[in-house]
C-alpha cells in the first residue's frame, strides 16, 4: 500500500509542477483522505496517537498541507516551511483563509527611544503542529471572548477530519444518509452539486451540529463556494470566495459558526461590531461606490474587494458557484440584504497583520506616497517612522495584500474600514 500511495502523491507533485490544478479533484473529492493518508496501521508517528503519521492532529494534516519545495503559492498548501521565513522574507500561499507560516514572523523596529515589537502569534489561530514548529499560543490560554483551551487547538477543531457532514439534495446537511461523491466546496457545479442518490460534503470540511472539541459544540455548517484555483496571487486579478448564509436544517451563519469558540466576541448588547446583521442600503451603496481614499466613483458591479468580502443572502449554493471566480467576471458588491460577517474583516488561518486581520488598522495609512508604508520608503520618516513601518519593508506589506501593487489603492490611502463606512 506505500508503494501506491508513494506512486499517487509522485503523479500529484508532477501534475502540480507542470501548472495542472489538483485543488478540486485530489485528496479530499470523496469528503475526506483515504484512510492511510492520515493512519499507518504499522508504522505510525512514534509518540503519537490513534496511529497518525505525525505527531499530533494538526502535524498530519501539514504532512500534506505544507510542503518545503514550494517557492510560491502552491495547490492545496496552507503553510509555509520554516526555511522559507528568514529575515525579509514572507509567507508563500495566498488561499483565503491565509499561511499559517505568518504566525512565525517576529517584528520589530527601533529609531531612538521608540520602539516597536510584534509576535508572530498575534498574526492568527495558533494551532498546535509541533513536528512543524507551530507551539501553543503564549499569550491567550484561551480563545479570546471564549473559554476553548489554546492548548489543545488544532485543525480539527474546526475541520472533521473524517469528513462526515454532507449536503443532501434537500440542502439539508447531515452526517448520514447519501454517499459523498465530491467536496461540495467548489464552483464547478456539475461535480460538486448533490443529487437525489449522491450527497457531497460541506464547504472545506467544516464542523457541523454536534461536533464538539475543547469544551465548544457546533451547531451548524455554514455555506461558501470557491474557485477550483484559489491559492494564487491577486496581482492582477482577485480571487473571490462567494460566503453565503442559509436557512436549511443543518446551516448557520458565519458569525454564529465563529461565535461557538469566541461567543463573548459576538454581537449582543454591547457590541464592538455589528456581525450577521444585514448591511442596508446606505452601506451597500457606500461599498459600491468605493475605489479608494478620495474616489467615490465606482459602481456596485465591479466594487467586489477580497479584503473585504460579505456574505450573500443567499442559500443556493449554484448561485454562490456562479460568484466564486478568480477572472474579474464576477466582481459585484453587496446589496442591502447583504451581511457583514467575522471573515469579512479576519481570514481563518492567518494573515501578515495583527488579529489575522486582512488589511493593516495600526496605522491610519495604507501607503504613503503611493508606496505601501515599508521601512524602505523614504516618506515614511521621523521618530514615529517605526510605530508606522513596524520592521516590514514594502516587499513584506505587498506579500501581506496578496501582492497587490500599492498603486492599486490611493496615494495616501487610509484604512480599508472605510470600504464600507467612507470616512476617508
Amino acid at each position: 500500500m506505500n508503494v501506491v500511495k508513494g506512486t499517487l502523491i509522485a503523479v500529484l507533485a508532477a501534475l502540480v509542477a507542470v501548472g495542472v490544478s489538483t485543488t478540486s479533484y485530489a485528496f479530499h473529492s470523496g469528503g475526506v483522505a483515504e484512510c492511510e493518508g492520515c493512519h499507518s496501521m504499522h508504522s505510525p508517528k512514534a509518540g503519537g496517537s490513534f496511529l497518525l503519521v505525525g505527531g499530533d492532529q494538526s502535524s498530519t494534516c501539514l504532512t500534506c498541507h505544507q510542503n518545503a519545495a514550494d517557492t510560491k503559492a502552491s495547490s492545496y498548501h496552507i503553510s509555509t516551511d520554516s526555511s522559507k521565513l528568514g529575515a525579509g522574507l514572507s509567507p508563500l500561499q495566498r488561499t483565503p483563509g491565509g499561511d499559517f507560516g505568518w504566525l512565525k514572523k517576529n517584528y520589530s523596529a527601533t529609531l531612538g527611544t521608540v520602539t516597536y515589537a510584534e509576535d508572530g502569534a498575534t498574526h492568527g489561530h495558533n494551532i498546535v503542529a509541533a513536528d512543524f514548529g507551530y507551539v501553543v499560543d503564549p499569550t491567550n490560554a484561551t480563545a479570546p471572548g471564549g473559554t476553548f483551551p489554546s492548548a489543545q487547538l488544532a485543525c480539527n477543531s474546526c475541520h472533521d477530519p473524517h469528513g462526515q457532514y454532507r449536503r443532501l439534495a434537500s440542502g439539508a446537511i447531515a452526517k448520514t444518509g447519501a454517499p459523498i461523491k465530491a467536496s461540495g466546496s467548489y464552483d464547478n457545479v456539475s461535480a460538486n452539486e448533490p443529487t437525489a442518490t449522491e450527497a457531497v460534503g460541506v464547504y472545506r470540511l467544516l464542523a457541523g451540529l454536534g461536533y464538539s472539541k475543547g469544551g465548544a459544540t457546533f451547531t451548524g455548517v455554514p455555506a461558501a463556494k470557491v474557485p477550483g484555483s484559489y491559492n494564487r496571487t491577486e496581482s492582477a486579478t482577485q480571487t473571490r470566495t462567494a460566503y453565503g448564509n442559509s436557512t436549511a436544517s443543518g446551516h448557520v451563519t458565519w458569525g454564529s459558526w465563529c461565535s461557538t469558540c469566541h461567543p463573548a466576541m459576538h454581537s449582543t448588547g454591547n457590541y464592538v461590531h455589528p456581525v450577521d446583521g444585514t448591511l442596508g442600503s446606505t452601506i451597500a451603496g457606500l461599498y459600491g461606490t468605493y475605489v479608494k481614499s478620495g474616489d467615490m466613483t465606482g459602481t456596485a458591479a465591479s466594487s467586489f474587494l477580497s479584503l473585504v468580502p460579505f456574505a450573500e443572502n443567499t442559500g443556493d449554493y449554484t448561485v454562490l458557484a456562479s460568484h466564486a471566480k478568480t477572472d474579474s467576471s464576477q466582481l459585484g458588491g453587496p446589496v442591502s440584504g447583504d451581511t457583514v460577517m467575522c471573515l469579512s474583516c479576519h481570514r481563518a488561518h492567518a494573515s501578515g497583520f495583527l488579529e489575522m486581520l486582512r488589511f493593516d488598522q495600526g496605522y491610519e495609512f495604507t501607503t504613503v506616497g503611493s508606496q505601501y508604508v515599508g521601512s524602505d520608503n523614504p516618506l515614511v520618516t521621523g521618530s514615529r517612522a517605526p510605530l508606522q513601518h513596524r520592521g516590514r519593508t514594502n516587499a513584506e506589506w505587498t506579500a501581506a495584500y496578496y501582492d497587490r501593487p500599492a498603486t492599486t489603492f490611493a496615494t495616501y490611502q487610509r484604512v480599508l474600514c472605510n470600504k464600507c463606512h467612507a470616512k476617508d
